[in-house]
This record gives C-alpha cells, sequence and structure tokens, in this order.
C-alpha cells in the first residue's frame, strides 16, 4: 500500500472503527491510536488528548475516557480486525509461525485496581504487588502480533463478589487459571480458523500435562517448557512390560520400574550427548549455549503417551541445566531447528517490553475490567499498524503529524524537564530475568530507534 503515513492509517483503521460498531466512537479511536504511537512520556489518556487535539484537550480527553472505561466493545472482535490484517503479511514470506502463549505483569500500587494483588511479578523477578494478563499471540522471524489478552483474577478477587463488582468484573468471570485461559485462547483461535502454529511456552504452561494432552488431542504441535521435576519414561527407566497383544492405556510402575526425573535423566547423558549450538546473532556476539535432546514420554499420571523430543539446555559453566522443553515435533526434526523452536519463545517479552515501554500498554490509570482491556486492545491496534509498516518496507522516518501542544501543559506526575522517549526502540536491551537472557541482544522487528 503506497500513499502517506495518514492515508494508511486511515486504511487500516477502517475494520477496526467497524468493529466498534458506533459512529461516534471513530474520532476518539484514532485520537487515541495516534496518541499511544506519537511521542511522550506517559501514554495515559489526559496526556495523549493534550497531543492529539491541543486545541480541545478538556473535550478531546473526555471522549478518549469514554472509550476506553465506558463504552461497551467487544475487545475481541477489534483485536480480530488487527489480527485480519497483520496476519496475512506477516505469514506472506515465511508461512511458518509460532502460537505463543505468555503473561505479562503490570506493577500496581493499591488494592483496587482491578485483579490486581501480591503474586509473581517476571518483569521485577519476585513477588509483588501486580496485575497479571495471559495473552496469546502469532509470531514468526519476521514478527508477532497478539491474538488475546485477558486479566488473570486471582482467587482472592473471583471469592469476592462484591470487590469485583465495585470493578466493573462481568458477573460471569468466575476463577481461571492461566492455563485455562490459555486453553480458551486456543479455542477462539481454532474457531476463527487463524493459520497454526507451533504452541510454545514456559514452564507455567508445560508441566500442565493435562493442558499438553489437549494440545495433542487438537492436532497442535507443541514445545513448552518443563521443570526440572518432571517425570519421564527412558532408556532403562520404563513401566511395567505389557502382557498380551493390546496397547495399554495406563502405565503400571512398581519398586522397579519407576520413571526418571528430568534433571537425573541430563545428569546421566553421556557427554557426546551434548552439543554447542548457535541460536541467533546478537548484537555483539552470537548467542550459543550447550544442548541435549533425547526420545522419551512423558509419565505424568501414568497415561501411556507416544514419544516426544526432551530438549534440554545446560551451558557448561552451569552446576546444573537452566531449561528443559518437551515437544511433540515429528522424530525427523533436526537438533537446531528443535532449539530454534524452543527459543523463539523470548521474542515475544521483547515485544512486550516494547508494547509496554513505548506503546503504553503499563499506563493506563482506570481500575475497571472493562478500562484495562480496551486499553490493552488499542495498544495491540497500535502495534499492529506499526507492525504492518514495517512489514511492508515503509521508511523508518514516516511520522504522523503532531499538533504543538499547549505550552503550559504538562502531564500529571511528570518533572518539569521530563523527556519524550523514541517512539519504537527494537535495539533497547532485555533486562535480565533468567539465565541466558542477562547475554541476550535486542531481535529488531519495528523499528530503528527513532529520532
Amino acid at each position: 500500500m503506497s500513499g502517506s503515513i495518514e492515508s494508511r492509517f486511515e486504511a487500516y483503521c477502517r475494520p477496526i472503527l467497524a468493529a466498534l460498531l458506533h459512529a461516534d466512537r471513530h474520532q476518539p479511536t484514532q485520537w487515541y491510536l495516534k496518541g499511544l504511537m506519537l511521542p511522550g512520556e506517559r501514554k495515559s489518556v489526559e496526556p495523549m488528548a493534550a497531543r492529539v487535539c491541543p486545541e480541545n484537550v478538556r473535550s478531546a480527553h473526555q471522549s478518549m475516557h469514554h472509550l476506553v472505561a465506558d463504552a461497551d466493545w467487544e475487545d475481541r472482535a477489534v483485536l480480530a480486525a488487527v489480527a485480519k490484517q497483520v496476519v496475512p503479511e506477516l505469514l506472506k514470506k515465511e508461512p511458518q509461525c509460532w502460537w505463543i502463549l505468555d503473561d505479562t505483569a503490570h506493577v500496581k500500587k493499591g488494592v483496587h485496581s482491578v485483579g490486581v494483588a501480591r503474586q509473581y511479578c517476571g518483569r521485577v523477578g519476585k513477588t509483588d504487588n501486580c496485575q497479571i494478563a495471559v495473552s496469546l499471540s502469532l509470531a514468526n522471524t519476521r514478527g508477532s502480533v497478539p491474538l488475546d489478552y485477558r486479566l488473570y483474577l486471582p482467587q482472592e478477587w473471583t471469592d469476592d463478589r462484591a470487590r469485583c463488582h465495585k470493578a466493573g468484573v462481568p458477573g460471569e468471570i468466575e476463577f481461571r487459571s492461566k492455563v485455562q485461559i490459555a486453553r480458551e485462547h486456543i479455542e477462539a483461535a481454532l474457531a476463527a480458523n487463524t493459520p497454526r502454529g507451533i504452541v510454545l511456552g514456559d514452564a507455567w504452561y508445560g508441566n500442565e500435562a493435562e493442558f499438553r494432552d489437549w494440545l495433542e488431542s487438537q492436532k497442535l504441535d507443541y514445545v513448552l517448557a518443563v521443570r526440572a521435576n518432571t517425570s519421564v519414561w527412558w532408556g532403562k527407566h520404563q513401566p511395567v512390560p505389557a502382557t498380551g497383544d493390546r496397547p495399554l492405556k495406563r502405565c503400571k510402575r512398581d519398586a522397579r520400574h519407576q520413571p526418571i526425573g528430568v534433571l537425573d535423566l541430563a545428569r546421566a547423558l553421556p557427554a557426546k550427548s551434548w552439543r554447542k549450538i548457535t541460536w541467533r546473532e546478537g548484537t555483539n556476539e552470537s548467542l550459543s549455549s550447550r544442548f541435549a535432546r533425547v526420545r522419551v514420554r512423558a509419565a505424568n499420571d501414568n497415561r501411556a503417551r507416544a514419544e516426544q523430543w526432551l530438549l534440554i539446555e545446560w551451558p557448561a559453566a552451569d552446576t546444573e541445566p537452566v531449561h528443559y522443553w518437551l515437544s511433540t515435533l515429528p522424530e525427523s526434526t533436526s537438533f537446531k531447528t528443535l532449539m530454534a523452536n524452543a527459543m523463539g519463545r523470548w521474542m515475544i517479552e521483547r515485544d512486550y517490553q516494547e508494547l509496554k515501554s513505548e506503546l503504553g500498554l503499563s499506563h493506563y490509570e482506570g481500575r475497571n475490567w472493562r478500562g484495562f482491556h480496551h486499553h490493552a486492545t488499542l495498544c495491540i491496534a497500535a502495534y499492529g499498524f506499526l507492525m504492518l509498516e514495517r512489514l511492508r518496507g515503509k521508511k523508518n522516518t514516516a511520522r504522523f503529524k503532531q499538533p504543538s501542544l499547549p505550552k503550559d501543559f504538562r502531564p500529571r506526575g511528570s518533572g518539569s524537564n521530563a523527556a519524550s522517549p523514541p517512539m519504537v526502540d527494537r535495539h533497547r536491551a532485555l533486562s535480565a530475568r533468567a539465565h541466558y537472557r542477562a547475554r541476550a541482544a535486542a531481535v529488531p522487528v519495528l523499528r530503528s530507534t527513532a529520532g
């Protein structure tokens, strides 16, 4: 698509605006999306209104606030309109893709924001006061787009209906674990005939044997992380042999027939099993580690299962392995392909860092259920437009025309010398949260530093 960035943006918005149903939502939606993409310290409603409509900040603020906090429109319909435009472009040159499950945390103060609780926050690497959302993204090496995004409500919230009502949580929302939410995301993607991808996720999802079995029943391949205490049948560690010709539906154990934990399996592997593999070219150096893989059968719940891959990462300098994955990819899959699929998940963390820091995913200041999801949906829509711009090879110098701010305007909470960050910086290093992420270099997905 040729033309100016403004005309491309107008065309991109048409199906999104159609999903909003009411014409009076069109202008504030376009303001909101532009406000998210324009440079600015805060991407909450008031400063965005001042940036996109400086001649009438109060009116713009009211209509934009109503759009996210109060207006009754379907997040999933808008996300579908985004995906319908981005996914075909994303898969045009690389039809294979991943479906990546992830949960992203938003650090919060106080106790009133919907879903906030003291829970593990990956962003800071410890338990903290935060909200957590579960997402499903479609991705390949060219980029990604979130398909679904939903807040996880801890049981302390769902058990307190008065608290839920005050925060605008719909009455039909009951407790769902993160894995249950992930499954609902995948069910929706299947129902929408989204191009299928290999399912990737961390051990929070991979350790659930029932979830892995369900993915297999849906004929979805996966590469899912598991924990060190996961048990498998391997080598001499096999169940009681079957008697007769009928295949067993369940495995039997006794004192002599017990599975082995994946940590003990890794320790038992001979030195020749380990290979150093480079899995990505970083900014300053190649990113590599030491891996081994073997064929195993998962031993959870004593169900008889087919063989699958166990992939193990054990850097030479470490005393124990740092990651384990189970995968249903075919036995013929090459070692490097298996490892590359396992590592594919980390790019989504970098994408969410951009969504938070540059597009304001964590900047919403409201407290209710609807506002949390509407703001996130519009952030994803803005991200989708920027992704399309990059995929179509548009020049990095393209900019929206930004009206001048009122001379006396200063966003709430900002310092007198606050400076605007670049719109999208794909070369910012990701903060260290796991073993090899400390060495990770940024993957260019959207664009270089704006300036």
